[in-house]
């Protein structure tokens, strides 16, 4: 195979060529190497294989070729240096606070953050030891205050969930670079091809390979992605160590999901912002929550900082939970779960299924009212979505 610097091309090529290294079958498509361990030629090869002396396979819990695909076509896509694959987006942000994270340390958090998260920092970091302060996400001047000396690391979702709040990547990691801390972003809402954090200064992404990437809801994955010196000297010893692998299995799909990424996320894009416009008009919603919209307060920036507004349109509905859980259960098509990035459109009501394990008043802090529906729009089309819709909301 032809060796090809894909970093001169362009992220919806690299989505479809970058990683793979043929074998000597000539094979087309990215195989699958379903084998938890290698042989070596001989104990000296061994040894120098498992010191780190000679690169190469080891065991599949840290290094396999499909899932070393994956890794390097995403970090290509990302603008970062490394990649590492792991079996779930939650155990993703774990390894970048197991990594990173000692006790006594502080992590400042944006409140607007999906409710595992929230829970993760709160509960089992704090567990151990680690203070985690919630700020608003969009004010830059409370995260600014809210680092302290021992602040290791600024973490974020923009745009967040379910919320879709947006903060300036830049202006924050700029902060935090003066204060000399990390800025993590969770980009799972807007993916390497709406959004790119580490270009705009971010040094850790964060990824839930199990939403867009996949983009069909069938396998389960995370990724970290980062410079050579984070992985190597932080995130790799925890993965290989610690065992939340990504199996090979998983890393074939999502290298399948990549290769139609662009153009899936560009038709979730447009049938989301038609079906924002569309709610905004609606006598029967009481606000919409979306980027593109002008009414949007961030509006301007996510026009700096995204190709695309994303695919997720969260919305109030006149009436409080039980006008939204009527409109959720009305539907037909539309699936009720709390998956999202699935070519299936699916609806929630984030207050009591994925931020609800939140105690109230944090849910509130965070904007998250029991009028709050959340859709996802997949790819059918956006005239039957609305028809669907209208099944809870009405013509009036």
């Amino acid at each position: 195979m032809k060796d090809i610097d894909w970093s001169d091309y362009s992220v919806e090529t690299q989505a479809i060529r970058a990683g793979q290294q043929r074998t000597h079958e000539g094979e087309h498509s990215v195989p699958i190497f379903m084998t938890s361990s290698y042989v070596f030629d001989s104990a000296q090869a061994a040894s120098l294989r498992f010191t780190g002396q000679d690169p190469g396979n080891i065991y599949s819990r840290f290094t396999n070729p499909t899932v070393d695909t994956f890794q390097q076509r995403l970090a290509l896509m990302e603008k970062g240096e490394r990649c590492l694959a792991f079996a779930s987006g939650m155990a993703a942000i774990m390894a970048v606070g197991m990594s990173l994270l000692k006790s006594g340390d502080h992590v400042v958090c944006s409140r607007s953050v999906f409710g595992n998260t929230f829970l993760t920092f709160q509960n089992y970091f704090g567990k151990f030891g680690v203070e985690t302060r919630f700020v608003e996400l969009a004010n830059l001047e409370a995260w600014e205050a809210a680092i302290q000396p021992n602040t290791q690391f600024l973490f974020v979702e923009t745009p967040s969930n379910p919320m879709m709040e947006l903060v300036d990547i830049r202006a924050l990691a700029d902060i935090a670079h003066k204060k000399g801390c990390l800025l993590v972003v969770d980009n799972v809402f807007c993916t390497p091809i709406t959004q790119q954090p580490i270009a705009l200064g971010a040094d850790i992404v964060v990824h839930s390979a199990t939403k867009y990437i996949d983009g069909q809801g069938r396998a389960v994955g995370g990724a970290v992605i980062a410079n050579e010196e984070i992985i190597e000297k932080y995130i790799y010893p925890y993965l290989r160590t610690g065992g939340a692998t990504m199996s090979a299995f998983n890393a074939w799909i999502f290298l399948s999901g990549l290769e139609t990424l662009a153009v899936r996320m560009k038709a979730h894009c447009d049938s989301a912002f038609a079906l924002a416009k569309w709610l905004e008009v609606h006598p029967a919603v009481e606000k919409v929550h979306y980027p593109g919209l002008k009414s949007h307060a961030q509006h301007e920036l996510a026009k700096r900082q995204q190709n695309h507004f994303g695919a997720v349109v969260s919305f109030e509905l006149k009436g409080g939970k039980e006008q939204a859980w009527k409109l959720i259960d009305s539907t037909q098509m539309l699936s009720i779960t709390a998956n999202l990035g699935d070519v299936k459109s699916t609806i929630t009501h984030p207050a009591s299924t994925t931020h609800g394990r939140m105690a109230p008043e944090a849910r509130l802090a965070a904007g998250i009212k029991d009028s709050l529906v959340r859709i996802s729009v997949g790819l059918e089309s956006i005239e039957d979505i609305k028809q669907d819709l209208l099944r809870g909301l009405g013509d009036a």
